[in-house]
């Protein structure tokens, strides 16, 4: 696996053992035969997936269809669409009818519930069962229990990182030269010290570097995501609230405003578009992030300088977590049990796992081990976005990563609470205005919350009294609704 440009959680971005062998590798070249008719032909398969598009993509996937001709009598097309124009692009061809059989969906791009309420997804419960058994043997169950759909399964999660985990993030080289410790920092006030430090002594370092959208964490589990109502994340009352008007929501938001005032804030932190810029020059001292195992060795070597991590939350398995990369089969697919058994071979077998990850070997990679590899020249004209393309566990590791990598990706995940709304997906359609109408009014507020940039005290109030004539109080009412029914058919 190439050391990405790009990664998820983004988030974003990335889970069980590398020792998990092929199940499935599916069928044999009478099992081929069968799959293309009479005259033997293979089924062509439409992938759409996100990325920025590489230059050798139909060149690898020429090889791929080799191998997957052999194996399962199919041939694949792949079309990537960059990461920018993915949702609004993939809506248009959806609706149009444009052919396709697989698509990346998710929480965050071409958001997976949406379109499977929408239809734009075929239901996929008895293809797991016939074609996809390799896949529920491989994914930890919460995968797909997580990320059903009324009931339903629509789309295959990919195997990685199930829970959530926030960190405060250090630029080590400033707490080396301040010879600061971080063994006690386990919340936002705790960094206080700290913060001081680097204010008083390196006036020319961001000491907490926040920006536009920076979201603090309390421990409550949104109901809809960025929409100010969610239930308690770790209990089970399971009453909507809106999180502008919960006691921890309040003191974070009053902290975060003194750090403003004192300074450790960027000033212009509520309309900062990206930290990216600060992140390169090294002048900062702690921020915010979300996790994964390891993620101090490639946030190190992405940064080019040394970053080390401590917990800011327990690690919690969200609707948007395990939902973070799918894959689905088109609604409007003509081979959707052909479609399922590539995604069946591409999550099971290591050797078209690694090629539609890596591309050729011998071109874009050489192998230096039995499980390592080892980028060469052309792998710049293939360099694909690792977490979008299915099971993490059994890609190459790179010659820097540690050799029980995903061995700690699966104590990672061991280690994950699921959150309290895990599994329950709100229907939206009897709130739509409404919900139209709080997400302006959210857009006013949030960030100047958030960042510090004002004063709480003073805020909320006038945030509170817009919201409700927005009709936030009737999404919620509904939203309560839906969950005491959700609630009604839990085990």
């Amino acid at each position: 696996m190439k050391m990405k440009k790009r990664s998820l959680f983004a988030g974003l971005a990335l889970m069980l053992s590398a020792s998990v062998v092929l199940t499935a590798c599916g069928g044999s070249k009478d099992s081929a035969q069968d799959a293309g008719g009479a005259a033997g032909k293979p089924v062509e398969l439409i992938w759409y997936t996100i990325g920025t598009p590489q230059k050798d993509v139909d060149r690898v996937m020429e090889e791929v269809s080799k191998y997957t001709k052999e194996k399962i009598g199919v041939t694949v097309k792949m079309n990537m669409i960059d990461f920018g124009d993915y949702s609004q692009k993939m809506q248009v061809m959806t609706a149009s009818g444009t052919p396709m059989d697989i698509m990346f969906t998710s929480s965050w791009a071409f958001d997976y519930v949406q379109n499977a309420r929408k239809g734009a997804f075929m239901k996929i419960d008895d293809l797991l069962e016939k074609q996809g058994k390799g896949i529920k043997d491989m994914l930890d169950p919460a995968f797909l229990s997580g990320s059903k759909v009324d009931g339903h399964n629509y789309g295959i999660p990919a195997n990685k990182e199930l829970p959530a985990q926030e960190v405060w993030r250090f630029n080590k080289q400033l707490l080396d030269k301040y010879n600061l410790d971080i063994k006690n920092v386990n919340s936002l006030e705790s960094l206080e010290p700290l913060l001081k430090t680097i204010k008083e002594k390196d006036p020319g370092v961001i000491p907490f570097s926040v920006d536009k959208n920076y979201g603090v964490f309390v421990p409550y589990d949104y109901v809809i995501e960025k929409m100010p109502m969610a239930v308690k994340v770790d209990n089970q009352d399971y009453k909507v609230l809106n999180i502008l008007d919960t006691p921890e929501m309040k003191q974070t938001l009053q902290t975060m405003h003194k750090y403003y005032k004192a300074g450790y804030i960027p000033t212009e932190a509520a309309t900062m578009v990206s930290s990216t810029d600060v992140q390169k020059t090294g002048k900062w001292f702690a921020d915010k992030a979300t996790t994964q195992p390891f993620a101090d060795n490639l946030w190190t070597a992405s940064y080019g300088y040394p970053v080390v991590s401590t917990p800011a939350s327990p690690a919690y398995i969200y609707n948007w977590s395990v939902m973070g990369s799918m894959q689905a089969i088109s609604a409007n697919s003509k081979n959707p049990e052909k479609a399922m058994e590539f995604l069946n071979l591409l999550n099971t077998d290591p050797v078209l796992r690694n090629m539609v990850d890596s591309g050729i070997e011998g071109v874009h990679y050489k192998k230096v081990g039995d499980d390592v590899m080892e980028n060469l020249p052309e792998s710049k004209n293939y360099d694909m976005p690792t977490f979008s393309l299915g099971n993490l566990m059994i890609t190459y590791l790179n010659p820097t990563d540690p050799k029980d990598k995903w061995d700690g990706f699966k104590k990672f995940n061991a280690t994950g609470k699921p959150a309290a709304l895990l599994g329950f997906n709100f229907d939206p359609s009897k709130v739509t205005s409404e919900i139209a109408a709080v997400q302006n009014v959210k857009e006013e507020f949030w960030a100047p919350l958030m960042t510090g940039t004002v004063d709480p005290d003073q805020i909320i109030p006038q945030a509170n009294q817009k919201l409700k004539a927005a009709g936030l109080d009737k999404i919620m009412e509904e939203a309560q609704r839906q969950i005491d029914a959700w609630k009604a058919t839990k085990k």
